[in-house]
């Protein structure tokens, strides 16, 4: 009984305490009020490619929309083939076939929401890197019409978590409020990434952990991240993100 307790009470001041609290601060902003009035315009906060000589991958993640975005970012890749004139997006969605390919511009505002590079690499590693991605986006096995689920997933950061596993040279960590990351069918799916350093455990994306080099500590309960990051300092808050301690 006294466990129980004990439990209930962490579950309510790790998570589900900052994530009420996230939620009362995203009450408060100015939000469209539908997909249809939000802007979803590009940011110019990619460079040029057309000035743009070097092999680029980007992923990179913005706040979603409703209520949800008060929990979740919406995550994706972009990718630039050296001297490409043009980015190459790719994201899924949850209608239709989920995997789009340029649906919207690379840097482009999500449900008016600002996005942020979470992650990039440049020059030569990165065009080794385009093939790989691309290898492991045709190889996404929820990239049927239906296959699509907001929680706990396949969602669109399922996906980009996907790649990334896929694509572990990257060296890239999923925002702890990518809601969906944690994702793995069946009832239990653990991994060991060597290239990371990073072991990862998860009872059907509804509860987990992560531990590593690359990952920091992490415990997940329903689609929620609580941890900190030893290598780039930061506690990991759910649904409010990374708090940066330096």
């Amino acid at each position: 009984m006294r466990l129980a307790k004990f439990v209930s009470l962490l579950l309510i001041l790790v998570f589900i305490f900052p994530a009420l609290a996230t939620a009362g601060w995203w009450s408060l902003r100015d939000r469209p009020d539908s997909w249809s009035s939000a802007d979803w315009s590009a940011t110019g906060i990619l460079l040029d490619p057309a000035a743009d000589e070097e092999a680029a991958v980007y992923l990179m993640a913005a706040r979603t929309g409703g209520l949800k975005g008060a929990f979740s970012v919406h995550s994706w890749i972009v990718m630039k083939e050296p001297a490409g004139r043009e980015y190459v997006r790719y994201d899924t969605v949850g209608w239709g076939m989920p995997i789009r390919r340029n649906g919207y511009p690379a840097d482009a505002r999500w449900y008016s929401n600002d996005p942020e590079i979470i992650h990039s690499v440049r020059g030569e590693e990165a065009a080794r890197l385009i093939p790989l991605f691309e290898a492991a986006i045709e190889r996404y096995p929820y990239s049927g019409r239906g296959d699509y689920r907001i929680w706990p997933g396949p969602n669109s950061n399922s996906f980009i978590a996907y790649l990334l596993r896929e694509v572990p040279e990257f060296g890239a960590v999923m925002p702890p409020n990518a809601v969906g990351r944690d994702f793995a069918p069946g009832f239990f799916s653990a991994d060991w990434s060597p290239e990371a350093w990073d072991f990862h455990a998860t009872f059907g994306g509804f509860l987990g952990f992560a531990a590593g080099l690359r990952s920091g500590l992490e415990v997940h309960f329903a689609g929620l991240v609580a941890g900190i990051d030893f290598m780039r300092p930061a506690l990991k808050i759910p649904a409010y993100g990374r708090l940066e301690l330096i």
